[in-house]
């Protein structure tokens, strides 16, 4: 079934507590240029902890800019890029912007979504706290992210597979979330916890019953409504403990 996304809508753009636009960034080592949906609270005063939320394995589809919609009407700034950027942006629809995303270098694709952490580090409404949240192939990213803990100050990844390098470096505050039913994610996790006890790593991680992979996405069929709330509010609350919010 495809996506419905106007079920996926909590915030509308439209929203008067918020600004959502469009901002560029370079990406020297990725594709050169790259986008992302910039969203910033609009009673904003000085600056914000960022906020980089990283989408699933077809680009930047209206779920995700929800998603970042959301993290601003709880005072972050967020910004979620586009990986299908170099070649028009997300198509808008989701199979379409699946065959793109897998023609990609994914290398390349890394080293976009290493850029935007670092745009956002310094960006002009930055209080040099960023955290990032991704789910599925976005929660790769927050994993692979979550080995620069000089750009990365907390890591949410929903059902993504561990980085494949730099494990050593990893050392959180990471909160990770799995669905039960996710049998190629699942079967990392033991090497993966391994890894993060052996750094003393700050980690939290949650299964949640009755789940597939991608639960939290409320635009498909796999939605857990109760698994969904459960794992945003315990971001919500992970993010307000270790960001903070506006100074």
């Amino acid at each position: 079934m495809l996506p419905n996304y106007a079920l996926a809508e909590q915030v509308s753009f439209n929203d008067e507590t918020i600004n959502a636009t469009y901002a560029e960034f370079d990406s020297p080592q990725g594709f050169g240029k790259a986008r992302g949906y910039l969203v910033v609270p609009r009673n904003l005063q000085g600056k914000a902890s960022m906020i980089l939320v990283v989408h699933e394995n077809r680009g930047l589809n209206p779920y995700i800019e929800d998603v970042a919609r959301r993290l601003a009407k709880q005072g972050y700034v967020a910004f979620a890029p586009d990986a299908l950027y170099s070649l028009g942006g997300y198509p808008g629809n989701d199979d379409q912007g699946r065959d793109m995303q897998k023609s990609l270098d994914p290398a390349k694709i890394e080293q976009d979504f290493i850029a935007a952490a670092n745009f956002l580090k310094t960006h002009e409404l930055s209080n040099g706290k960023v955290g990032v949240v991704g789910f599925c192939f976005g929660g790769y990213i927050s994993n692979m992210l979550a080995t620069m803990p000089e750009v990365i100050n907390a890591a949410v990844p929903f059902y993504g597979t561990p980085a494949k390098a730099n494990l050593e470096k990893v050392k959180g505050p990471l909160l990770i979330h799995f669905a039960e039913t996710d049998e190629r994610v699942n079967a990392t996790w033991a090497d993966y916890e391994k890894a993060l006890k052996a750094n003393s790593a700050n980690y939290q991680a949650y299964t949640y019953p009755a789940t597939q992979h991608g639960f939290h996405n409320d635009s498909t069929a796999r939605y857990n409504k109760e698994a969904a709330e459960l794992a945003w509010s315990r971001t919500l609350e992970f993010f307000k403990q270790h960001l903070v919010a506006t100074s």
